[in-house]
């Protein structure tokens, strides 16, 4: 390759891709010319005037405070997803008819569940005159089923809002405070290693056997699953920057703890409360079959519990209390984790 041929490669590979001088013809001089959409002023801008280059913008506090403004709600986003899940809605749905046509099936039924309509009406099965049959007492077992219903679901509602709300309280205390983390973990070793049936023996044979007093006793012992998973859960959001600088500006613990804490537990505590529910009803059946509760009035654990006794002669005593039962178990059980899931912040669009 000759000189001239070298020399002439290097100016080219020297030579700019861009040209970036100034064509002072180019430059506008008015800084309030509209110009035409889609033209472009590409190369001389540092020579324009500062009006031309930058417009200032006003300050509207409205605009301002507009911009900055979101309209999630927690609770809004909680229901619209909850009503994704057509099959949670519909047995929620099938749950508060449930529990309403307890206190209309009263009043549609032709005996109260007291009134004896005939002893010779005996384990009748069911017909236009006893709807869901009779009992070994000649008892309408269609208002005893109803009647049953309605208060085994305010018996089981009661205790597991108790024992949900005891475990939060003592789950909270025992996963921020860490010089309470081995009594809190003796006291559940201790309580948890013995089957709980045996604390509710000893409680019916030397307490009474009386509804409020095993409702306590299924409280008082009931706690533990729920205090030991938010214990777990606060473990991993108490050493957050949050808590750690709300300790230092002095925060109350009870503020720490329902403030910073609890909200990231509401989908925990609604799960748990759905699963309690049915969970409660089955051990007030068992009790009552085992005959360590005492019920005046009618409930689903003792018509089950008289139910074994004139199967398989009187079959409709067993089926239906069963099958309302199951219905309630099923429809917590879908509902629970369907709204647990929506109460999830991580779930929200």
């Amino acid at each position: 390759m000759s000189n001239k041929t070298k020399q002439k490669t290097i100016e080219e590979l020297q030579k700019p891709s861009v040209d970036l001088t100034v064509d002072p013809a180019k430059i506008d001089d008015n800084p309030h010319w509209e110009r035409p959409k889609g033209r472009a002023y590409p190369a001389s801008r540092w020579q324009m005037p500062e009006k031309q280059l930058f417009e200032i913008a006003e300050y509207h506090p409205q605009e301002a405070e507009r911009v900055g403004y979101s309209n999630y709600s927690y609770w809004k986003s909680v229901w619209q997803n909850f009503l994704k899940k057509k099959p949670a809605v519909i047995m929620s749905i099938i749950f508060v008819a449930l529990f309403i046509f307890t206190f209309v099936a009263g009043w549609i039924g032709k005996y109260d569940i007291n009134m004896k309509s005939n002893m010779l009406n005996t384990y009748q099965g069911p017909s236009a005159e006893f709807w869901f049959g009779t009992d070994g007492n000649g008892l309408d077992y269609w208002s005893r089923c109803w009647y049953a219903t309605r208060a085994s679901i305010l018996l089981a509602v009661t205790v597991s809002a108790a024992q949900v709300f005891l475990g939060l309280v003592i789950g909270l205390v025992w996963g921020y405070v860490r010089k309470l983390d081995r009594f809190f973990t003796e006291l559940y070793n201790l309580i948890d290693n013995i089957p709980t049936i045996i604390y509710m023996t000893l409680i019916a044979l030397m307490v009474g056997k009386s509804m409020i007093t095993m409702g306590i006793a299924m409280v008082l012992f009931g706690w533990l699953a729920t205090a030991r998973n938010v214990r777990n859960l606060v473990f991993m959001y108490r050493d957050r920057e949050y808590n750690l600088a709300s300790r230092c500006l002095g925060t109350g613990l009870w503020r720490v703890l329902f403030k910073n804490i609890f909200p990231y537990l509401v989908s925990v505590i609604i799960l748990r409360m759905a699963l309690a529910i049915p969970g409660t009803i089955a051990y007030e059946t068992t009790l009552s079959y085992l005959g360590l509760m005492d019920i005046t009035k009618p409930a689903l654990g003792l018509l089950l519990t008289a139910a074994k006794d004139a199967y398989p002669n009187a079959q409709h005593l067993l089926w239906f209390p069963a099958a309302i039962v199951s219905i309630i178990t099923i429809t917590f059980y879908l509902v629970g984790n369907a709204f647990s899931d929506a109460c999830d912040p991580r779930n929200h669009v």
